[in-house]
Protein backbone atom coordinates (compact mmCIF):
# COMPACT_ATOMS: atom_id res chain seq x y z
CA UNK A 1 0.00 0.00 0.00
CA UNK A 2 0.86 3.50 -0.83
CA UNK A 3 -0.02 6.57 1.64
CA UNK A 4 -0.86 9.55 -0.55
CA UNK A 5 -1.66 13.09 0.50
CA UNK A 6 -3.68 14.92 -1.58
CA UNK A 7 -5.89 18.17 -0.85
CA UNK A 8 -8.26 18.00 1.76
CA UNK A 9 -11.61 16.99 1.14
CA UNK A 10 -15.23 16.36 2.64
CA UNK A 11 -17.06 12.66 2.41
CA UNK A 12 -21.18 12.71 2.91
CA UNK A 13 -21.85 9.50 4.78
CA UNK A 14 -25.12 8.96 6.99
CA UNK A 15 -25.25 7.45 10.55
CA UNK A 16 -26.63 5.17 12.29
CA UNK A 17 -29.58 7.82 12.96
CA UNK A 18 -30.22 8.49 9.05
CA UNK A 19 -28.38 11.82 9.59
CA UNK A 20 -26.20 13.19 7.25
CA UNK A 21 -22.53 14.02 8.15
CA UNK A 22 -19.51 14.73 6.60
CA UNK A 23 -16.05 13.88 7.42
CA UNK A 24 -13.43 15.32 6.80
CA UNK A 25 -9.91 13.68 4.95
CA UNK A 26 -6.35 14.37 4.48
CA UNK A 27 -5.06 11.08 3.76
CA UNK A 28 -5.83 8.37 1.09
CA UNK A 29 -4.82 4.94 0.96
CA UNK A 30 -4.35 2.93 -2.71
CA UNK A 31 -2.26 -0.10 -4.04
CA UNK A 32 1.00 0.57 -5.50
CA UNK A 33 0.98 0.98 -9.29
CA UNK A 34 4.55 0.58 -10.23
CA UNK A 35 7.47 -1.78 -10.37
CA UNK A 36 9.80 0.46 -8.70
CA UNK A 37 8.78 3.39 -6.14
CA UNK A 38 10.76 5.54 -3.58
CA UNK A 39 8.77 7.91 -1.63
CA UNK A 40 11.79 9.69 0.40
CA UNK A 41 9.23 11.70 1.16
CA UNK A 42 7.01 9.40 2.83
CA UNK A 43 9.30 8.41 4.12
CA UNK A 44 10.96 11.46 6.09
CA UNK A 45 7.34 11.77 7.51
CA UNK A 46 8.18 8.52 9.41
CA UNK A 47 10.85 9.15 10.68
CA UNK A 48 9.85 9.49 14.43
CA UNK A 49 8.91 5.66 13.74
CA UNK A 50 12.01 4.57 12.62
CA UNK A 51 13.79 5.93 15.86
CA UNK A 52 10.92 4.77 17.87
CA UNK A 53 12.12 0.68 16.20
CA UNK A 54 14.98 1.78 16.83
CA UNK A 55 14.72 2.24 20.54
CA UNK A 56 12.74 -1.05 20.18
CA UNK A 57 15.26 -3.09 19.15
CA UNK A 58 17.28 -2.04 21.62
CA UNK A 59 14.97 -2.45 24.52
CA UNK A 60 14.05 -5.71 23.30
CA UNK A 61 17.90 -6.86 22.83
CA UNK A 62 18.90 -6.51 26.28
CA UNK A 63 15.77 -6.91 28.39
CA UNK A 64 16.08 -8.89 31.00
CA UNK A 65 20.15 -8.90 30.76
CA UNK A 66 22.74 -8.52 33.38
CA UNK A 67 25.21 -6.95 31.36
CA UNK A 68 23.43 -5.34 28.83
CA UNK A 69 25.16 -3.05 26.56
CA UNK A 70 28.42 -3.98 27.98
CA UNK A 71 28.05 -6.90 25.56
CA UNK A 72 28.78 -4.92 22.68
CA UNK A 73 32.05 -4.26 24.39
CA UNK A 74 32.79 -7.93 25.43
CA UNK A 75 31.77 -9.66 21.91
CA UNK A 76 34.19 -7.76 19.82
CA UNK A 77 36.85 -8.66 22.04
CA UNK A 78 36.80 -11.96 22.80
CA UNK A 79 35.99 -12.42 19.14
CA UNK A 80 39.44 -10.37 18.43
CA UNK A 81 41.22 -12.87 21.16
CA UNK A 82 40.25 -15.65 19.60
CA UNK A 83 40.99 -14.86 16.09
CA UNK A 84 44.58 -13.46 17.42
CA UNK A 85 45.06 -17.06 19.15
CA UNK A 86 43.52 -19.06 16.44
CA UNK A 87 45.08 -17.18 13.48
CA UNK A 88 47.82 -15.26 14.76
CA UNK A 89 49.15 -17.77 16.98
CA UNK A 90 48.44 -20.83 16.07
CA UNK A 91 48.04 -20.59 12.11
CA UNK A 92 51.08 -17.84 12.21
CA UNK A 93 49.28 -15.80 9.72
CA UNK A 94 51.17 -12.06 9.33
CA UNK A 95 49.34 -8.68 10.39
CA UNK A 96 51.88 -6.72 8.59
CA UNK A 97 53.55 -5.44 11.27
CA UNK A 98 49.96 -4.14 13.06
CA UNK A 99 49.24 -5.47 16.52
CA UNK A 100 47.10 -8.07 16.02
CA UNK A 101 44.80 -6.80 18.43
CA UNK A 102 44.07 -3.95 16.41
CA UNK A 103 44.58 -5.89 13.50
CA UNK A 104 41.68 -8.53 14.07
CA UNK A 105 39.25 -6.01 15.86
CA UNK A 106 39.37 -3.29 13.00
CA UNK A 107 38.10 -6.06 10.73
CA UNK A 108 36.11 -7.53 13.07
CA UNK A 109 34.34 -4.52 13.80
CA UNK A 110 33.22 -3.76 10.00
CA UNK A 111 32.37 -7.02 9.20
CA UNK A 112 30.06 -7.66 12.76
CA UNK A 113 28.18 -4.42 11.26
CA UNK A 114 27.56 -5.77 7.75
CA UNK A 115 26.75 -9.34 9.12
CA UNK A 116 24.16 -7.85 11.46
CA UNK A 117 22.65 -5.99 8.17
CA UNK A 118 22.08 -8.95 6.23
CA UNK A 119 21.01 -11.03 9.15
CA UNK A 120 18.44 -9.22 10.65
CA UNK A 121 17.12 -7.37 7.71
CA UNK A 122 16.51 -10.57 6.25
CA UNK A 123 13.47 -11.27 8.79
CA UNK A 124 11.74 -8.07 7.78
CA UNK A 125 8.41 -9.53 6.55
CA UNK A 126 8.37 -13.04 8.45
CA UNK A 127 9.49 -11.44 12.05
CA UNK A 128 7.15 -8.34 11.96
CA UNK A 129 4.35 -10.29 9.97
CA UNK A 130 2.38 -8.99 13.33
CA UNK A 131 2.68 -5.92 13.12
CA UNK A 132 2.80 -4.97 9.37
CA UNK A 133 -0.52 -6.69 8.78
CA UNK A 134 -2.56 -4.30 11.76
CA UNK A 135 -1.11 -0.73 10.44
CA UNK A 136 -0.27 0.75 7.27
CA UNK A 137 3.68 2.55 7.21
CA UNK A 138 6.10 2.48 4.66
CA UNK A 139 7.71 -0.80 4.94
CA UNK A 140 11.13 0.51 4.65
CA UNK A 141 10.47 1.73 7.59
CA UNK A 142 11.88 -1.57 9.26
CA UNK A 143 15.16 -2.10 7.07
CA UNK A 144 16.43 1.28 7.86
CA UNK A 145 15.59 0.62 11.54
CA UNK A 146 17.31 -1.82 11.57
CA UNK A 147 20.92 -0.51 10.17
CA UNK A 148 20.21 2.43 12.00
CA UNK A 149 20.64 -0.15 15.39
CA UNK A 150 23.48 -1.80 13.87
CA UNK A 151 24.96 1.62 12.85
CA UNK A 152 24.94 2.44 16.98
CA UNK A 153 26.55 -0.69 17.84
CA UNK A 154 29.48 -0.03 15.04
CA UNK A 155 29.76 3.71 16.76
CA UNK A 156 30.41 1.96 20.15
CA UNK A 157 33.04 -0.80 18.95
CA UNK A 158 34.81 1.78 16.34
CA UNK A 159 35.00 3.77 20.45
CA UNK A 160 36.97 0.59 21.43
CA UNK A 161 38.95 0.50 18.63
CA UNK A 162 40.33 4.07 18.97
CA UNK A 163 40.71 3.79 22.71
CA UNK A 164 42.86 0.54 22.22
CA UNK A 165 44.50 2.65 19.36
CA UNK A 166 45.45 5.13 21.55
CA UNK A 167 47.09 3.12 24.07
CA UNK A 168 48.83 1.02 21.46
CA UNK A 169 50.34 4.67 19.90
CA UNK A 170 51.44 5.69 23.76
CA UNK A 171 52.70 2.52 24.56
CA UNK A 172 55.04 3.69 21.62
CA UNK A 173 53.77 1.64 18.79
CA UNK A 174 53.82 2.95 15.25
CA UNK A 175 50.18 3.68 14.49
CA UNK A 176 50.03 5.42 10.89
CA UNK A 177 46.67 6.97 10.51
CA UNK A 178 46.20 9.08 7.35
CA UNK A 179 44.25 11.29 5.75
CA UNK A 180 42.73 8.40 3.99
CA UNK A 181 40.39 8.06 7.52
CA UNK A 182 38.25 11.05 5.93
CA UNK A 183 36.38 8.20 3.85
CA UNK A 184 35.45 6.37 7.23
CA UNK A 185 31.69 7.65 7.17
CA UNK A 186 31.71 6.91 3.29
CA UNK A 187 32.79 3.19 3.66
CA UNK A 188 30.42 2.51 6.51
CA UNK A 189 27.41 4.04 4.39
CA UNK A 190 28.44 1.38 1.77
CA UNK A 191 28.93 -1.32 3.92
CA UNK A 192 24.95 -0.24 5.22
CA UNK A 193 23.79 0.20 2.09
CA UNK A 194 25.20 -3.50 0.95
CA UNK A 195 24.18 -5.18 3.91
CA UNK A 196 20.46 -3.98 3.84
CA UNK A 197 20.42 -4.62 -0.30
CA UNK A 198 21.16 -8.50 0.29
CA UNK A 199 18.88 -8.35 3.50
CA UNK A 200 15.98 -7.17 1.42
CA UNK A 201 16.29 -9.52 -0.73
CA UNK A 202 16.73 -12.28 1.40
CA UNK A 203 13.35 -10.85 2.89
CA UNK A 204 11.79 -10.78 -0.23
CA UNK A 205 12.26 -14.50 -1.04
CA UNK A 206 11.79 -15.71 2.47
CA UNK A 207 8.10 -14.99 2.60
CA UNK A 208 7.69 -17.96 0.25
CA UNK A 209 11.08 -20.35 1.29
CA UNK A 210 11.76 -19.75 5.18
CA UNK A 211 15.16 -22.08 4.87
CA UNK A 212 16.59 -19.63 3.02
CA UNK A 213 17.82 -17.42 6.22
CA UNK A 214 19.73 -20.69 7.53
CA UNK A 215 21.39 -20.73 3.81
CA UNK A 216 21.94 -16.89 4.66
CA UNK A 217 23.68 -17.86 7.73
CA UNK A 218 26.02 -20.45 6.78
CA UNK A 219 26.83 -18.15 3.93
CA UNK A 220 28.00 -15.23 6.02
CA UNK A 221 30.08 -17.19 7.59
CA UNK A 222 31.47 -18.43 4.73
CA UNK A 223 31.80 -15.20 3.10
CA UNK A 224 33.75 -13.98 5.99
CA UNK A 225 36.96 -16.15 5.26
CA UNK A 226 36.73 -15.14 1.54
CA UNK A 227 37.29 -11.21 3.02
CA UNK A 228 40.40 -9.75 4.40
CA UNK A 229 39.41 -10.63 7.78
CA UNK A 230 41.55 -12.72 9.53
CA UNK A 231 44.54 -12.07 7.23
CA UNK A 232 45.93 -9.09 5.15
CA UNK A 233 44.95 -8.82 1.15
CA UNK A 234 48.96 -8.96 0.84
CA UNK A 235 48.36 -13.31 1.60
CA UNK A 236 46.35 -13.65 -2.01
CA UNK A 237 48.88 -13.81 -4.73
CA UNK A 238 49.43 -11.03 -7.09
CA UNK A 239 47.79 -13.27 -9.94
CA UNK A 240 44.71 -13.81 -8.22
CA UNK A 241 44.15 -10.24 -6.57
CA UNK A 242 41.57 -8.39 -9.08
CA UNK A 243 39.47 -11.54 -9.21
CA UNK A 244 39.57 -11.68 -4.86
CA UNK A 245 39.11 -7.91 -4.83
CA UNK A 246 35.38 -8.26 -6.96
CA UNK A 247 33.84 -9.09 -3.30
CA UNK A 248 32.23 -6.06 -2.73
CA UNK A 249 33.45 -5.96 0.92
CA UNK A 250 37.26 -7.10 0.34
CA UNK A 251 38.08 -3.21 -1.18
CA UNK A 252 36.14 -1.78 1.87
CA UNK A 253 38.04 -3.36 4.42
CA UNK A 254 41.85 -2.81 2.85
CA UNK A 255 41.35 0.47 2.60
CA UNK A 256 40.10 0.53 5.85
CA UNK A 257 42.99 -0.46 7.22
CA UNK A 258 45.25 1.66 4.75
CA UNK A 259 43.59 4.56 6.51
CA UNK A 260 44.50 3.45 10.13
CA UNK A 261 47.16 1.54 9.26
CA UNK A 262 49.12 2.01 6.45
CA UNK A 263 49.27 -1.28 5.04
CA UNK A 264 48.14 -2.65 1.42
CA UNK A 265 47.04 0.36 -0.84
CA UNK A 266 43.35 1.83 -2.05
CA UNK A 267 42.44 -0.29 -4.67
CA UNK A 268 40.75 2.31 -6.82
CA UNK A 269 39.68 0.65 -9.90
CA UNK A 270 37.94 -2.32 -7.38
CA UNK A 271 36.31 0.10 -4.74
CA UNK A 272 34.72 1.51 -7.54
CA UNK A 273 33.34 -1.67 -9.03
CA UNK A 274 32.58 -2.28 -5.11
CA UNK A 275 30.05 0.67 -5.41
CA UNK A 276 28.08 -0.41 -8.80
CA UNK A 277 27.76 -3.60 -7.27
CA UNK A 278 26.57 -2.75 -4.10
CA UNK A 279 24.29 -0.44 -5.89
CA UNK A 280 22.40 -2.59 -8.33
CA UNK A 281 22.05 -4.89 -5.34
CA UNK A 282 20.34 -2.39 -3.45
CA UNK A 283 18.46 -1.62 -7.03
CA UNK A 284 17.49 -5.08 -7.08
CA UNK A 285 16.67 -5.62 -3.28
CA UNK A 286 13.94 -3.01 -3.96
CA UNK A 287 11.96 -3.68 -6.92
CA UNK A 288 11.96 -7.10 -5.33
CA UNK A 289 10.59 -5.56 -1.56
CA UNK A 290 7.93 -3.10 -3.30
CA UNK A 291 6.79 -6.20 -5.41
CA UNK A 292 6.76 -8.55 -2.42
CA UNK A 293 5.22 -5.98 0.48
CA UNK A 294 2.31 -6.02 -1.95
CA UNK A 295 0.98 -9.86 -1.03
CA UNK A 296 3.38 -10.97 1.98
CA UNK A 297 0.41 -11.41 4.39
CA UNK A 298 -1.30 -13.96 1.96
CA UNK A 299 1.98 -15.87 2.53
CA UNK A 300 3.70 -15.28 5.69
Amino acid sequence: MKAVTPLTGWRVKKNRNGNIMEEKWTTVLKPRSKWYELNIKELMAYRDLIFLFVKRNYTTRYKQTILGPLWLIINPLFTTLMYAVVFGGIAQIPTEGVPSILFYLGGNILWTYFAMCINQTSGTFVNNAGILGKVYFPRLVMPISTVLTGLLDFCIQLMLFLVIAVIYALSGQAIQISGWISLLPVLVLQIAILGMGIGVIVSSMTTKYRDLNVLVTFGVQLWMYASPIVYPLSQIPEKYRFIYLLNPVAPVITIFRYAFFGIGEIPFLSWGISWIVTLVILGIGMVLFNRVEKTFMDTV
